[in-house]
C-alpha cells in the first residue's frame, strides 16, 4: 500500500524519529543506490532553488532520477485538470513531488494516484523542511525539546512546526501579530497530539515573551509568494516582530537563529542576525537533501 506525505501530522513520533536517524546516517556517506531504476516527477508550481536541488541531489545520490515539470510546462489545472495529470504520472514514474499553490491539488494528486505523493510546500504546511529543522535541532542540542519560538506568520511553516514539536513532545511558543495567528484547525491537531506526547504549545502576541531564555529562534518572511500585493501592508503590521539584536539578547546566551530561507534581509531579520555565528540556516539548507533523502527511503522501503 503506498505512503503518501502531505502533512508532517501523517508521520508520528517513532517515524520521525527513524526517519531523522536515516538522514544522520545518510550524511556520514552511509548511503547506497536503494532507488535504483526509480523516476520522481518534481511538479512547481513555485520555483525554489533549496526544494528542487535538494530533491534532485537526494533523489540521484540515491540511484534514482527526476523529471522536473514547471507549471509553464504541464499547466496544472488549467490546461490539464489535477485528476488527469495524477492518472497519467502514475504510468510512467514512482513517484510525485509536488510544490504547489493550493494543498487542495496535492490532496486530489493523493487521491487520484496509486504511487506516493510528498508535499514539497503548499499553502497549508511545509513538512519537508520541518523535517530538516527537526534533524538540526536534534545536532545541535541531542534532542527534540526545545523550546523554539517561532516569531512572524502563522504560515505554512508555522503550521508544520507547530505540529512537528507537538509529534516530538517538545516546546514551541508561537508569537504572530493580531489577525495572522495559525489556523485553528492546526492549532487543534497540534493540541490534541500534544496531550499524547507531552508537548508545550504557547501562543503570544509578543515577541519578547515568546523569546525568552529559548535555544532556538526561527523566522520566515512576511509575504510569501503569491501574497505580494500584501506586502506593504504587512511591513507595517510586522514592523515589531522583525528577529534583530534586540530580541536576541531576551533568549538563551547560546540560542541559535533560524530561517527556512529564502531570507528578504532587513525585513524579517537582521544582516547581523542573519550572518551572526550563532545562525544555523545553511545547515537548515543542506538538512533538506538529508532528511528527504530519509524520508525517501522511509515511504519506499520493503513491507
Amino acid at each position: 500500500m503506498k505512503r503518501d506525505f502531505l502533512s508532517i501530522a501523517d508521520l508520528n513520533k517513532e517515524e520521525i524519529f527513524e526517519i531523522i536517524s536515516v538522514a544522520q546516517e545518510f550524511k556520514k556517506g552511509r548511503y547506497e543506490k536503494i532507488l535504483k531504476d526509480k523516476i520522481f516527477a518534481l511538479i512547481f508550481e513555485k520555483p525554489s532553488l533549496r526544494t528542487r536541488v535538494s530533491f534532485e541531489a537526494g533523489i540521484k545520490k540515491l540511484g534514482a532520477d527526476t523529471i522536473y515539470l514547471s507549471q509553464q510546462d504541464i499547466g496544472m489545472g488549467k490546461r490539464e485538470a489535477v485528476k488527469d495529470i495524477a492518472k497519467n504520472l502514475e504510468r510512467w514514474v514512482d513517484g510525485i513531488i509536488a510544490r504547489v499553490y493550493s494543498h487542495r491539488t496535492l490532496e486530489i494528486l493523493s487521491k487520484e494516484a496509486k504511487i506516493p505523493v510528498i508535499n514539497a510546500l503548499s499553502d497549508l504546511e511545509h513538512p519537508c523542511q520541518i523535517l530538516a529543522d527537526l534533524l538540526t535541532v536534534k545536532e545541535i542540542s541531542g534532542e527534540l525539546k526545545g523550546p523554539l519560538a517561532f516569531v512572524g506568520d502563522g504560515n505554512n511553516v508555522c503550521h508544520s512546526l507547530i505540529l512537528g514539536f507537538a509529534l516530538t513532545g517538545g516546546e514551541i511558543r508561537v508569537a504572530t501579530p493580531k489577525g495572522y495567528e495559525a489556523k485553528d484547525k492546526i492549532i487543534k491537531k497540534a493540541k490534541q497530539i500534544a496531550e499524547k506526547t507531552g508537548a508545550k504549545i504557547v501562543h503570544t502576541y509578543d515577541p519578547r515573551e515568546a523569546v525568552k531564555n529559548v535555544k532556538f529562534i526561527y523566522t520566515d518572511v512576511w509575504a510569501s509568494m503569491g501574497q505580494e500585493s500584501e506586502a506593504e501592508i504587512r511591513r507595517k503590521v510586522f514592523k515589531d516582530y522583525q528577529v534583530n539584536f534586540e530580541l536576541i539578547k531576551i533568549a538563551d546566551k547560546d540560542v541559535k537563529f533560524m530561517h527556512c530561507l529564502p531570507a528578504h534581509r532587513g525585513e524579517e531579520v537582521t544582516d547581523e542576525v542573519l550572518d551572526a555565528d550563532f545562525s544555523i540556516v545553511y545547515e537548515q539548507a543542506e538538512n533538506r537533501m538529508w532528511a528527504q533523502m530519509g524520508l525517501l527511503k522511509f515511504l519506499f522501503k520493503e513491507p
